[in-house]
């Protein structure tokens, strides 16, 4: 019966890790809060925006069908349905302006294009 009993050593460590455990916790919440947030203007200004989907539209078919489908269901770019739903709003943003994934052009649109384009994306 004395094994079942936990020592009071063993009490205070659980209690320990415990509070380790919710603090890391705490922090890492922090971060993530702090790790999405916008930081760059041009991300700030897009979001503060409201997109128009109509405009984000027209605006796909000019620069993004040829590779990514009329539909967006995919060509030589991957398909983009349901994409806001693996990225986010900051990624697809990145994803667009940055280049860094090739054959993928760097674009610059102005950042109500952008929203429309946000916002067009989200529909699908």
């Amino acid at each position: 019966m004395d094994n079942q009993i936990p020592k009071p050593k063993i009490l205070i460590q659980r209690i320990a890790l415990m509070a380790l455990a919710v603090v890391l916790t705490v922090l890492l919440g922090i971060f993530a809060v702090y790790a999405t947030s916008p930081s760059d203007p041009y991300d700030k200004a897009v979001l503060a925006l409201k997109g128009d989907p109509v405009q984000g539209h027209a605006i796909f078919q000019i620069n993004c069908a040829g590779c990514h489908g009329w539909q967006a269901d995919g060509s030589v770019g991957p398909s983009l349905q349901g994409v806001s739903k693996r990225k986010s709003p900051y990624g697809l943003i990145h994803q667009v302006t940055s280049g860094e994934t090739p054959p993928m052009p760097k674009f610059q649109p102005s950042p109500q294009a952008m929203a429309d384009l946000l916002t067009y994306l989200e529909s699908l």
